[in-house]
């Protein structure tokens, strides 16, 4: 059973999310979704969608978008396509375990060199090295086996075309991680910090990479998400959730 739509980006999407104290999607949802500008025909794959948020905000911003989903679970799978549905948006679903072998993805539906971006929210944490959910849905979105992490982004870099796009949000602590998984597959890696405060450590990186680029690294300016009040989010960040673009670096 689910809570009623919430609205999101300033109500310009409406999703059916799993009951509060599962994973829900927010602020990381949010931030990825705003990370690239689709063309009209670019093809997008949201990997590991859940409920589909990342892809369909990106899909409700930028019209014209051929998107796919991919989730392996049946009950979140089932909401993605009603939250297609709802907010009037074509979007093949697929239902893949990310980390199954490439035949198995492929029997899936999931086509090597098939997509030019692909957005993707993994897993954050490795069973036994943090204190797990109690709720098995959010135990399950938030746990990796152990190599999980590069298994991902090998399967993310398989499905994406040469030259396309890679947007990806994790642990601030994760990025060592994440450009190692990321090495010899992709350049041109653009690495945003996102901190809850001004004087505060990062706590999330938003990365973007171009598969078999070879140009530099670059460290984009920092995303500060709350002010003096935590409550209340800075106007960039604000705006952010209100669907506008990124504020020029």
């Amino acid at each position: 059973m689910t809570d009623g739509p919430d609205a999101f980006l300033g109500g310009i999407l409406h999703l059916h999310q799993p009951p509060r104290g599962a994973h829900r999607a927010g602020t990381d949802a949010v931030l990825l979704a705003r990370l690239f500008a689709p063309a009209p025909g670019d093809r997008l794959c949201d990997v590991g969608a859940g409920t589909g948020a990342v892809g369909l905000a990106c899909a409700a911003l930028h019209p014209g978008t051929c998107l796919t989903l991919v989730e392996r679970d049946p009950a979140l799978i089932a909401l993605a396509r009603s939250n297609a549905t709802r907010n009037g948006i074509a979007a093949a679903v697929i239902e893949a375990d990310v980390l199954a072998s490439a035949a198995e993805r492929r029997a899936a539906g999931l086509v090597p060199d098939s997509f030019d971006l692909v957005l993707t929210n993994p897993p954050f944490f490795t069973p036994g090295r943090h204190r797990p959910s109690p709720h098995p849905g959010k135990a399950t979105a938030h746990d990796f086996p152990e190599g999980g992490l590069d298994l991902w982004i090998r399967t993310c870099t398989a499905i994406l075309r040469p030259g396309g796009r890679l947007g990806l949000i994790h642990r601030a602590d994760a990025l060592p991680a994440c450009l190692d998984a990321l090495k010899g597959r992709y350049g041109g890696i653009a690495i945003r910090p996102v901190q809850a405060k001004a004087e505060a450590p990062a706590i999330r990186v938003l990365i973007a990479a171009t598969r078999g680029s070879r140009a530099a690294l670059s460290l984009l300016p920092p995303l500060v998400l709350h002010g003096s009040d935590p409550n209340m989010f800075t106007p960039e960040a604000e705006a952010l959730h209100r669907g506008a673009p990124w504020p020029p670096d």
